[in-house]
């Protein structure tokens, strides 16, 4: 995997937007723990692993015996053992009940041998239910603390090395992924995201990878609320129009508060989205139509002819360009769909 710039459109998001203090650092591929610490602690959850008699994750054997989750003893153990605790700048709450990751992955529909991306992997919780199902895992951890930690503990419950990839990187800096050994690119993101930076992950990860054909992630419930959400409602803008150029978003189930480490002061939920068979158009189309989108929600009670001014570089031009794309120049962005938003970019080409 490389790194490179995050698209401004995507990363500029409201109330979910901000980026880690340390967005700009550079991607360096994850190096094993020098320190006794980490090491330590992965042996603890192995050791944990060997008490209740499960199976090696191995390739050849497909989905393990149910001992290879991590409990939430586990969880406090590895974390202890590590000295590592959850930071509130980089939005991390750590899953702790393998019922619920199983559930998560049951809905993602992950099949053996599938390639599947996870951002954010933390102490492993959500890797080791995506290997148990028999999955290979491609994963990018910003904390460097939790990348260091991770390899140890797959090893320490006796997962292949080649059945995983992490790399210890910014995922808004990331711009390739890696081939997994026998499993190829990755073709689904599954993922508890930071809820910080939960939109900007998702829309540049669908921006810059299509083969990345679905996603199921975990983020702050008003973040699906915004994502799901159709013209007209109060909570469709932006994030709601960029997520319907790339697929299709519906809800997928509410999370309990109670299965993270710590518990947060919100709710969360899944989202899924299926992209759609065919691209609604070029990379340089979705950028002149976001370029659109950002515009209109920039003062979402202004009509367009006065949103859109900025953009389209006077209200006269702005209404010209609308009343030749069909739509009413009085009408606000939270009233249009996709399929208008891109009739007004192809229409602003048309008008000099």
């Amino acid at each position: 995997m490389s790194a490179g710039t995050p698209h401004s459109a995507d990363a500029a998001q409201p109330a979910d937007a901000a980026q880690p203090a340390d967005a700009a650092q550079p991607a360096d591929a994850a190096q094993p723990a020098d320190a006794a610490q980490p090491a330590d602690a992965a042996q603890s959850a192995g050791a944990t692993q060997e008490a209740s008699g499960s199976s090696p994750a191995n390739g050849s054997q497909g989905p393990s015996a149910p001992g290879l989750l991590l409990s939430a003893r586990d969880i406090r153990e590895l974390a202890d053992a590590a000295g590592i605790r959850p930071s509130k700048q980089r939005g991390q709450n750590f899953v702790m009940d393998p019922n619920t990751v199983r559930t998560i992955v049951g809905r993602a529909g992950i099949t053996p041998g599938q390639a599947v991306l996870e951002v954010g992997p933390g102490l492993g919780s959500l890797t080791l239910g995506l290997l148990e199902a028999g999955a290979d895992v491609a994963a990018i951890e910003l904390d460097r603390g939790l990348a260091e930690l991770l390899p140890l503990t797959l090893h320490a419950r006796g997962v292949d090395e080649e059945r995983y990839r992490l790399v210890h990187a910014d995922a808004l800096q990331v711009t390739e992924l890696s081939d997994l050994p026998h499993a190829g690119q990755p073709t689904a993101l599954v993922a508890n995201l930071p809820y910080n930076v939960a939109t900007p992950i998702l829309l540049t990860i669908l921006e810059r990878f299509p083969e990345i054909r679905t996603a199921l992630v975990m983020v702050q419930s008003e973040v699906v609320d915004r994502l799901t959400a159709g013209p007209g409602s109060r909570t469709y803008g932006g994030p709601s129009v960029k997520a319907a150029w790339y697929g299709r978003a519906e809800q997928a189930g509410r999370i309990s508060r109670q299965i993270f480490w710590p518990v947060p002061n919100v709710d969360s939920a899944l989202v899924e989205l299926t992209r759609h068979d065919e691209p609604l158009g070029t990379s340089a189309e979705r950028a002149e139509v976001f370029a659109v989108i950002d515009a209109a929600f920039a003062q979402r009670r202004k009509t367009l002819r006065a949103a859109l001014a900025p953009w389209a570089g006077s209200p006269t031009r702005s209404e010209e360009i609308l009343r030749a794309a069909g739509i009413d120049p009085g009408a606000r962005g939270e009233t249009l769909e996709i399929e208008q938003f891109r009739s007004i970019a192809r229409a602003s080409g048309e008008i000099a």
